[in-house]
């Protein structure tokens, strides 16, 4: 199966901006790129790093602004999510991880951060 919507959870009022799709993780990283999501973040522990800049953040240092979920055509192994992250101060970036978080190595409220989606951010 390809890649579909983004995976959303507990939308309860929430109006949605313009959704994408995409076929590809690549697509998806690209797309998100065009669209200023520039940094790429790493998942280490409790924290989110960009290893190009001194940037870290905690769980509530940032915001999951879209996810976007793929599934491997024939091995489970080829499953994953690319995350589009906003930090508090408004930069923009992304992470990709293998599909489904293991808690393994991470803190607790990390992980649930990732797998609650709140939806996309709304304008003040």
């Amino acid at each position: 199966m390809s890649g579909f919507w983004p995976f959303i959870r507990n939308l309860r009022g929430v109006k949605l901006s313009r959704m994408f799709t995409y076929d590809t993780v690549v697509e998806a990283v690209q797309g998100l790129k065009q669209r200023g999501y520039t940094i790429d973040f790493n998942l280490e522990s409790d924290r989110l790093v960009c290893h190009q800049t001194p940037l870290s953040l905690g769980p509530s240092d940032f915001e999951i602004t879209e996810v976007y979920r793929f599934e491997g055509e024939s091995d489970p192994a080829d499953e994953a999510a690319v995350y589009s992250i906003e930090s508090a101060d408004g930069r923009k970036g992304l992470l990709v991880t293998g599909f489904g978080i293991s808690a393994e190595g991470i803190g607790e409220e990390m992980v649930e951060k990732l797998t609650y989606f709140r939806g996309p951010k709304q304008p003040k």
